[in-house]
């Protein structure tokens, strides 16, 4: 009964926790709105801001604002060609130079946007950054932050319900599925969800510079010099959250005459 009550519970959350994304045109698990997720968002960003040194009034910042503004126009553009108009309505976008040596740059869920000073080295020129913003943005833009904690929260359900159906079994068999289902949902959802999420982010990502006017060929190149910084070692790609360089940069390929193709039915931002 209780395996079976367990299951049910399951179904009716996978049920409940679909919806389209209108930017993918996909279902994807999302318990969390973005009425629900905005203000936590922009809260997290403001808190982050005041606690960081924000570099302003210098060449690269305007080039960061330049940039930010470019992709947000044309995320615009995208969403109305879709018919979804609407979409950004609760957006606040912010695009913010931060002073710090690490080599990343993220956006929170509604267009907060930060890019840390130690990337741009990296990104060396507007293509550059308009990969890595066009990039962040899609995250954004496709919900991933929302996806993923609908997932952790799935995650925890299952757990629950893993507890029930083995409830019956001994104290070291339980141990053993519980030890088993964390193992596995760790690498055979979680992880993989994750690499999905940069190859979706990736795809919209080129999509947005090649509106934005940028040359999505120029994000081979941004990939390629990542690459030379890593020294092209890191984790097994079974066990990361991100796709290896090189099948980043081969998928990165494959998508750029999509990508073209895209940008001029949409219309190119000059």
């Amino acid at each position: 009964m209780r395996k079976h009550l367990a299951s049910g519970l399951l179904a009716v959350v996978l049920a409940a926790g679909c919806a389209t994304n209108p930017i993918t045109g996909k279902q994807s698990l999302n318990f969390v709105s973005n009425s629900e997720l905005f203000p936590s968002s922009f809260q997290q960003y403001n808190t982050f801001i005041s606690e960081n040194k924000v570099i302003t009034g210098t060449a690269d910042a305007k080039k960061v604002e330049l940039v930010g503004g470019r992709i947000k126009a044309a995320a615009e553009k995208y969403l109305i060609y879709l018919g979804q108009s609407q979409y950004l309505k609760d957006y606040r976008w912010e695009y913010k130079l931060v002073d710090n040596k690490e080599v990343n740059a993220w956006c929170m869920p509604g267009g907060k946007i930060v890019v840390y000073s130690g990337i741009l080295p990296i990104t060396q020129n507007d293509s550059g950054l308009a990969t890595v913003m066009g990039h962040e943005v899609s995250h954004a833009l496709a919900n991933h932050g929302a996806q993923r904690m609908s997932a952790a929260q799935l995650q925890q359900i299952g757990s629950v319900a893993l507890g029930a159906a083995t409830s019956g079994k001994t104290q070291q068999t339980q141990e053993i599925f519980a030890q088993a289902y964390g193992l596995g949902t760790q690498v055979g959802v979680m992880l993989p969800f994750s690499r999905s999420n940069e190859t979706e982010a990736d795809k919209i990502g080129l999509t947005l510079m090649a509106i934005a006017g940028y040359n999505p060929d120029d994000a081979i190149s941004f990939w390629s010099r990542m690459s030379a910084k890593s020294g092209g070692s890191g984790t097994p790609e079974f066990m990361s959250t991100h796709p290896s360089d090189a099948s980043r940069i081969a998928n990165i390929r494959a998508l750029i005459p999509e990508a073209r193709a895209t940008a001029l039915k949409v219309g190119i931002i000059k």
